[in-house]
């Protein structure tokens, strides 16, 4: 077995606090919630249709939302019970979803469907995979039986397995490679397997040396697979990120890592294959790190999609203080929250709760040209020209500063000591580079 050690790293990104302090909690299983909300839409692609109404009973594993459109996965419920609303609700970013709140009957039956499952071949594993309702489980949402599945002519020969987990206070996935080597392993096994895939390699930051050593314990004497101890910087767990850090290979922009020969997957995405196969059991729930000075105790807890925030935080003791803001998704990344009745869903994987001193934003300042945005920026884009054009609606000069291909890894934003409010004036101007695309293609030319 190798043990890579060159470090390899990426251009630009920063050193933000890891603040890792639920890393050694064990994961504790919350209660059966008295309801659960399921929204349609978990993933990228196009949302599900509920299959079930108002009214209908339901089992643990049967699925409540499917669609037909290859770019899509279906929506199962975790829960036993009875269907008692169907209707959209509001989520964070200002969409409608449809949900399907179920009220649990506490019997936990499980559906008929679930049943372990043999795979006879590549086509028949993808199959199955598409049938659980997995996705991207690091927090992207993406598919994975489309991911599995790349566009013809191109050949994957690397899977890269992604336990970097860079966000700060987020410990979801370290405590899956503590409490669930196994399954790690046999997930990795039946990638190579059966896609066929030449080697693996496992990309850890290297804060994290204990699930380091249990990686390399686990894999050892397997010559395909590889661990590799990463440079704690922020954003190493980005999809080009990584690629680059653990194999030199560039994955061009615009373009998906099969164009490069590789396929990267989440540790935790990786350890649900194995359990999906041996149970039959589909994407029904989560690890969520919860954590803040806000929460009461702090830790590790799987729930069940479809819980609330409020339940789950109730889990962990309540509120200790007044909270300010609750965030999902990390704190360089993720979305402020608008109610604690928003569920976890598929790509939660951590709850954070401050209070207004840990909470609170400085106030923006004009640019000083410094260009630290410049220097930490792991794509290579100008922030402040595009946060400069967004600003003054300046479309023909926005596209020359290539908006779209901001991965909105909060960078920037972190380092600029105006404190100006780069991601939020990039997304923007993605949406207004996006919306003058749309509108020439319905028109065409004038």
């Amino acid at each position: 077995m190798l043990f890579l050690n060159r470090r390899g790293t990426f251009r630009g990104g920063t050193h933000v606090p890891m603040h890792k302090e639920t890393s050694d909690m064990a994961t504790v299983t919350m209660d059966l919630p008295a309801k659960v909300r399921i929204p349609m839409q978990q993933h990228l692609g196009a949302p599900c249709i509920p299959t079930v109404a108002k009214g209908d009973k339901v089992k643990a594993g049967q699925i409540i939302g499917s669609s037909d459109k290859y770019v899509s996965a279906p929506v199962h419920s975790g829960v036993s019970g009875t269907v008692t609303a169907v209707n959209p609700i509001m989520y964070a970013g200002g969409c409608e979803v449809m949900t399907v709140e179920i009220e649990t009957d506490g019997l936990q039956e499980t559906h008929e469907s679930v049943k372990p499952h043999s795979p006879a071949d590549k086509d028949d594993f993808i199959r199955i995979i598409s049938g659980s309702g997995l996705v991207g489980l690091g927090g992207a949402g993406f598919p994975e039986h489309v991911k599995l599945k790349p566009p013809a002519g191109l050949e994957v020969d690397t899977l890269i397995v992604n336990a970097a987990e860079c966000e700060p206070y987020i410990t979801s996935d370290f405590r899956e490679m503590i409490e669930n080597s196994t399954d790690i392993a046999e997930g990795v096994r039946l990638l190579l397997d059966i896609m066929g895939y030449k080697k693996a390699i496992i990309g850890i930051e290297d804060n994290k040396p204990k699930a380091i050593d249990l990686m390399k314990k686990t894999f050892s004497g397997n010559e395909k697979v590889s661990v590799e101890s990463l440079k704690s910087i922020y954003p190493q767990g980005a999809e080009k990120m990584l690629i680059y850090s653990l194999t030199g290979r560039k994955v061009p922009q615009g373009k998906l890592p099969s164009e490069v020969g590789v396929i990267v997957m989440n540790v935790t995405t990786v350890s649900f294959i194995a359990k999906y196969l041996r149970t039959g059991m589909p994407l029904v729930g989560k690890r969520v790190t919860v954590v803040g000075n806000a929460v009461s105790k702090p830790g590790n807890v799987y729930a069940l999609i479809g819980t609330s925030i409020s339940d789950v935080i109730n889990a962990c003791g309540g509120f200790s203080i007044q909270p300010m803001k609750v965030i999902t998704g990390g704190p360089m990344m993720g979305a402020a929250q608008f109610s604690l009745e928003t569920p976890v869903t598929k790509t939660t994987n951590d709850i954070l709760v401050f209070d207004e001193k840990e909470a609170i934003l400085p106030a923006e300042s004009p640019c000083i040209r410094c260009g630290r945005c410049v220097d930490v920026c792991p794509i290579g884009l100008l922030p402040l020209y595009i946060n400069l054009h967004t600003l003054r609606k300046n479309i023909d000069e926005l596209v020359k500063f290539n908006p779209c291909d901001c991965i909105e890894c909060g960078s920037c934003s972190y380092v600029c000591p105006a404190k100006r409010k780069l991601v939020q004036s990039i997304r923007l101007g993605k949406v207004m580079v996006r919306n003058v695309a749309l509108k020439a293609k319905t028109t065409g030319p004038a």
